[in-house]
């Protein structure tokens, strides 16, 4: 099991877990009930709010980072390819990810298992902190970012998770991270339980990691 580690911080709430699929993601198809869901008009469990909207930016300002712009939170950006177009099916595990962003409004990260490495912490990245975000080489300067990292630095965050760890056709293991905010920790756990919901309706084992 893996152990995660989270340095405190007064405004983030956590819920991560580990997904074990019976395949390879490339063999395991999104199928309609989830994709359905990928809609600003599902019906879903938990629903976001411009209150939460706001606590989400305020817990990643309180590093130094300025969640604006191109640097918001990545549930920011699925409301708006929602509305704008909708969201396009990836795979099974990054569908699951992007229908409970997408409604709870809680950005959340999700990394390949196999190619990140122990130790896990979630803390502030330092000064000076970037990695590539896409396959085209793109950085994203994550300094002041309260992020996930692995034994090679930081991996995640609720922006832009690093191209390094991401999901591929063999993933068969993912960790999760919602990133959750103070005073909203209801609908953090209402956002995980739906989240394993859906991913044991597909098939897979959800092992949750205390921190």
């Amino acid at each position: 099991m893996i152990d995660l580690q989270v340095e405190p911080h007064p405004l983030l709430r956590v819920a991560a877990f580990v997904t074990e699929f019976p395949a390879p993601i490339s063999e395991m198809s999104s199928e309609t009930w989830l994709t359905q869901l990928l809609s600003n008009d599902a019906a879903a469990p938990v629903q976001r709010s411009e209150e939460l909207r706001s606590a989400v930016r305020d817990m990643l300002r309180h590093g130094g980072y300025k969640p604006t712009g191109r640097g918001k939170p990545a549930s920011e950006y699925l409301v708006r390819t929602a509305e704008e177009g909708g969201i396009r099916s990836i795979n099974m595990p990054v569908d699951a990810c992007n229908v409970v962003s997408l409604h709870s409004g809680l950005p959340i990260t999700v990394v390949d298992a196999d190619l990140a490495q122990a130790p896990y912490r979630i803390a502030i990245a330092p000064a000076g902190s970037s990695y590539v975000f896409n396959p085209t080489g793109q950085e994203i300067d994550v300094s002041g970012l309260v992020c996930l990292f692995d034994a090679q630095g930081p991996c995640g965050n609720a922006v832009k998770d690093s191209q390094r760890t991401k999901t591929r056709d063999e993933t068969t293991r993912t960790l999760s991270v919602i990133w959750g905010v103070k005073d909203f920790e209801q609908q953090l756990e209402a956002a995980y339980s739906w989240y394993a919901e859906l991913l044991q309706r597909a098939g897979a084992k959800v092992l949750r990691i205390a921190c």
